[in-house]
């Protein structure tokens, strides 16, 4: 069976997974869990992988929001992944940390 072939749940076709050893950049800084799996489906949807930081972290200092959850991607999908999240209306036209 080919390695391209692969089909993950649903029928819908399996990619690759890159490992998260390399460069990754900062989309969303957060505390609203809601939100961030919101973004992390349109992301999905748009075939780039992305990682939720900091949430055991966040979790663990309670209530007060000290801590927020960073939502990451690799360095090569930044740029697409940024568009999609603008273009769906969900980030405003600078990019984070502008």
């Amino acid at each position: 069976m080919a390695g391209n072939n692969r089909r993950g749940r649903g029928g819908v076709k399996a990619t690759a997974r890159r490992p998260w050893g390399g460069a990754m950049r900062e989309l969303v800084r957060t505390n609203d869990v809601v939100w961030l799996s919101w973004l992390q489906a349109l992301l999905s949807d748009a075939g780039i992988e992305a990682i939720v930081l900091d949430t055991h972290a966040s979790v663990l200092e309670g209530s007060i929001s000290a801590i927020q959850r960073r939502l990451c991607v690799h360095a090569d999908d930044y740029s697409r992944a940024l568009r999609t999240l603008q273009d769906a209306g969900e980030l405003g036209g600078a990019a984070p940390g502008e």
